[in-house]
């Protein structure tokens, strides 16, 4: 038995493998999909709908690896009502995690909301050959700032303790499993909002910066150094928010105005036809030599972000699934 009197381990490999495996298929869709296509900073975000999927997929992709505590907790929870002869939600976890996506979802339609704004308002001082790099670098050390804020600790907090978030915010039935998961959501965004606004200034349709933003919040949640990790993401924000400012050419991974920009290739009707190209063999090839390079790149980084998380997740399993 757990400290919480939840049995130890009862279905913890059929919550946490699937989990993880959607969360890499998710990377595997968002790398083959836009493989070579990164959108620099300002970057056209395409129409609402298009933008609406991927940024679901990016979100599923990035946060899942870090958010599996919470639903196995919920798991484990509804296994002991079942138990005890109580009523359980069927397909619990997966309520629970539409929820949480569905709250992510609405921050997507803000981000786009701006986007739309900046690009349509053409204020010439704030392109990138003029003071697009300072507005960039300023807002990614603002993200460093809020790091350190009490506001930022006690969202962290609330994160980070799936047990006492669900005893709090316990709701009965399904669609108090979807309350829950976008009560943690909305949390989680508290929590992570200042990262993905610094995704936005990086580009928030680059492989790597995403993967990037996702190791730093899987850190901050996951590892049992909750200051230290909070700091050290601070710290590398901070020297990367200078770098942009002032030398963002060298700055790696960067796709400055100067760069070629493409046009994401998924089909906005359905995601259904982007998961299924992921295994057609008919896939089409980058155009030139810089696309491969940038396609090459993007599956080294979707391969190591996959591998850190496959790590953390196994380390904290064994911790966490321990008796007592």
């Amino acid at each position: 038995m757990t400290r919480a009197g939840v049995p130890a381990r009862p279905g913890t490999l059929l919550t946490i493998g699937p989990l993880l495996a959607l969360a890499v298929f998710c990377w595997a869709v968002v790398v083959q999909r836009m493989g070579g296509e990164d959108g620099g900073p300002g970057a056209d975000p395409g129409p609402l709908g298009l933008f609406t999927g991927v940024w679901t997929l990016m979100m599923a992709a990035m946060m899942l690896p870090s958010v599996w505590p919470t639903v196995l907790v919920y798991q484990r929870l509804q296994a002991a009502r079942r138990e005890r002869g109580k009523n359980a939600v069927w397909m619990g976890p997966a309520l629970l995690l539409v929820g949480y996506l569905a709250a992510w979802t609405v921050v997507g339609f803000i981000g786009f909301a701006i986007l739309k704004a900046g690009r349509a308002l053409e204020i010439d001082a704030l392109s990138w050959s003029r003071g697009g790099p300072l507005l960039a670098g300023g807002v990614i050390i603002g993200a460093a700032a809020y790091q350190l804020t009490p506001l930022k600790d006690v969202c962290l907090r609330h994160c980070r303790g799936p047990f006492s978030f669900l005893f709090e915010h316990w709701r009965p039935g399904a669609l108090g499993a979807v309350r829950m998961g976008a009560r943690h959501g909305i949390w989680c965004i508290g929590c992570c909002w200042a990262l993905m606004t610094a995704l936005f200034a990086l580009g928030v349709m680059s492989i790597p910066w995403m993967a990037l933003i996702a190791v730093f919040i899987a850190a901050e949640k996951l590892l049992p150094w909750r200051r230290a990790a909070a700091t050290f993401v601070s710290l590398a924000l901070l020297v990367l928010g200078l770098a942009v400012a002032l030398v963002p050419e060298r700055v790696p991974g960067l796709m400055t105005a100067d760069a070629p920009m493409h046009k994401m290739s998924m089909p906005p009707h359905s995601l259904v036809v982007c998961s299924t190209h992921i295994f057609a063999s008919s896939s089409r090839p980058p155009a030139d030599r810089k696309m491969q390079v940038a396609s090459s790149r993007n599956s080294v980084v979707g391969a190591a972000s996959f591998k850190l998380f496959g790590a953390v997740a196994v380390r904290l399993y064994s911790s966490s699934a321990r008796p007592v």
